[in-house]
């Protein structure tokens, strides 16, 4: 299979990494920058770059555009125009709602973000073990086609990576609190601390290793950040209200004084944090569910998508059409026998008949 990549940067350049070390195929790649296009073929993150977005997607069984978040709708509409029918094409944005509005009423584009990322920028510092062990989220709708999201899950899975379904207006709203609110929430304390110096002009303050951690995504990337704020504007903006409210409620809590108090909410961020931290290490025995199916536009979306916001992750899939491509069957793999059954019930409340074949370390 060939893949395309359109924007060989950190991202797209680790995507062409991954894919040549652990893919079978080959992959094409193409950038607006000259410069990058030459620096990647050095770089070995292609096996062949070409000069235009069209030609790179000729061939291509998965296109992923990998750009600024303003410049992939536009990247995306043109990887559809070129590609053929039997052609999935995704991205690798950190916002999904507009995307997906633009161009999600097709059955070929499915939207996607990869939690993976590093402070260094540039095809330079790709990877090819960027996303191993890393979530990366699918944005389905009702109209993607079933072959092309088993397609593109595999070829994810490939990379590494974990994927899992998500709709666009729930990743949006979930990255509002845990990736873009941290850079809000930086800018805002340099902001302060730089205020502060300026106040008092003579003594510069102590800066301790708390605030180097928390501040070091301050002012990072602006062009793209502007982007990302701008395109979930109203997400990012009830998140800074939401954690302002909670911030007026610890300034009260700290400034009536009572220590006890303030040491059991101190433990409570604690327990929670480790809480968030931990989730993603559940796993166990792989559990086989086998799903009978009608073939119709959204069924193989609707599973995925039913069962990642119950967070019942799915780690393989496989499809097994039936000869008259009425109806078929779904093999679905999750860890943990936990998941296994609140698949399986989850399942069943959409209409299908499952069976769990069984488990595999």
């Amino acid at each position: 299979m060939r893949v395309a990549i359109l924007g060989v940067g950190l991202i797209g350049g680790s995507i062409g990494l991954a894919a040549r070390q652990r893919l079978e195929g080959e992959v094409v790649g193409f950038d607006p920058d000259p410069g990058t296009l030459e620096r990647a073929a050095r770089a070995g993150v292609v096996d062949r770059s070409v000069g235009t977005a069209a030609e790179a997607c000729e061939g291509a069984g998965v296109v992923f555009c990998a750009a600024p978040v303003a410049s992939l709708p536009g990247l995306a509409g043109a990887a559809l125009d070129a590609c053929g029918p039997d052609a999935v094409v995704t991205d690798v944005g950190s916002t999904k709602r507009e995307i997906v509005a633009a161009l999600g009423a097709g059955e070929r584009f499915i939207g996607g973000h990869p939690l993976a990322g590093a402070e260094t920028s540039g095809v330079e510092n790709a990877r090819a073990d960027l996303f191993e062990g890393a979530r990366w989220y699918l944005t389905p709708t009702a109209r993607s086609g079933g072959l092309l999201y088993d397609r593109l899950q595999r070829t994810i899975t490939g990379l590494g990576a974990r994927p899992q379904a998500i709709d666009a207006e729930t990743h949006d709203r979930l990255m509002a609190t845990v990736s873009h609110l941290p850079h809000v929430v930086a800018n805002v304390l340099v902001g302060q601390a730089a205020a502060e110096l300026t106040r008092d002009s003579e003594r510069m303050p102590e800066v301790g290793p708390s605030f180097r951690d928390t501040t070091r995504v301050a002012g990072a990337n602006p062009a793209i950040w502007g982007d990302i704020f701008s395109t979930n504007r109203g997400a990012v903006a009830a998140a800074i209200d939401a954690t302002g409210a909670r911030l007026r409620e610890a300034a009260k809590l700290i400034r009536a004084g009572d220590r006890d108090a303030v040491a059991s909410w101190h433990a409570a961020a604690a327990a929670d944090r480790r809480g968030l931290l931990e989730a993603d290490l559940a796993g166990g025995p792989l559990h086989e569910l086998r799903v009978v199916v009608v073939n119709r536009p959204g069924t193989i979306a609707e599973l995925a998508l039913v069962l990642g916001e119950a967070g019942v992750n799915i780690e393989d899939m496989a499809l097994h059409p039936a000869p008259d491509m009425t109806s078929g069957a779904v093999s679905l793999w999750v860890a943990g026998e936990e998941q296994a059954e609140r698949a399986v019930a989850l399942v069943r409340e959409l209409g299908h008949t499952v069976t769990v074949l069984g488990a595999a370390e």
